[in-house]
Order: C-alpha cells, then sequence, then structure tokens
C-alpha cells in the first residue's frame, strides 16, 4: 500500500476529500461481445473445444426438435 506523503496528508485535511463517480462505459464498445460463449465460433463448435462442439450440439438438437 502506497504512504502519503505529508503534502497530500495537510492537503485532504484542510480541503477534504473528493470522491468522484468513475468513468462511464464508453458507447462505442456496446456492441462488443464479453463472453465466449455468445462469439460465433463459440456457439458453433467451430473453434475446436470438444466441449464446444458438444454444446454446439445440443444446441442444434434443441432448435431442430422446437421447430416441430
Amino acid at each position: 500500500m502506497r504512504k502519503a506523503s505529508r503534502e497530500e496528508v495537510r492537503q485532504a485535511i484542510q480541503e477534504g476529500i473528493i470522491f468522484r463517480k468513475g468513468p462511464s462505459e464508453p458507447t462505442e464498445k456496446s456492441n462488443r461481445v464479453k463472453t465466449k460463449a455468445k462469439k460465433k465460433s463459440y456457439i458453433t463448435g467451430a473453434h475446436g473445444s470438444a466441449s464446444a462442439r458438444k454444446k454446439a450440439a445440443i444446441r442444434q438438437a434443441r432448435s431442430n426438435r422446437n421447430k416441430h
């Protein structure tokens, strides 16, 4: 943990500490995929993982079952 200098401590005592709200999420990145499970290659099982291929097969079977 960083130690505050005497000047920082003096300034905090005299002027107070201001807590500001953090920066908001950038709007341009809101369209990005945030989890691996939502990516097209993961959903279709194309990236080579055995578990992804198995899950893709289950999703496909569920999709085919619901069409009838």
